[in-house]
């Protein structure tokens, strides 16, 4: 398993509970008089509107989590970098031994 998907899930996973509370209201009786469809109504808008709020939330986490992941991916690609930069340099210094080993 990829090495960030564990903090993505971490960071995403108490909020599913919330996110899903909120979607599925609990509705009243399934009537089809004006107070309760009404109420329907209002009870659907809130949810939409707290899932709204959570998504938002939930957006702003995740952009964190990606921004986490875009420093560490250049932590890890100037590390490269100078790893290939060292085996070069040493490759560069075996071979001239080498060539000086071999003149004499």
């Amino acid at each position: 398993m990829a090495g960030w998907l564990i903090p993505v899930i971490k960071s995403v996973l108490p909020h599913i509970g919330t996110i899903i509370s909120a979607a599925a209201p609990v509705f009243t009786r399934k009537s089809g008089d004006n107070a309760t469809l009404q109420q329907q109504i209002t009870e659907l808008q809130s949810a939409a509107s707290a899932n709204d709020a959570h998504i938002k939330d939930l957006a702003a986490q995740m952009q964190l989590a990606i921004e986490a992941l875009e420093k560490g991916t250049q932590l890890a690609e100037k590390g490269y970098r100078h790893a290939m930069l060292l085996g070069l340099a040493s490759f560069i210094l075996s071979l001239s031994a080498l060539g000086i080993v071999l003149i004499n």
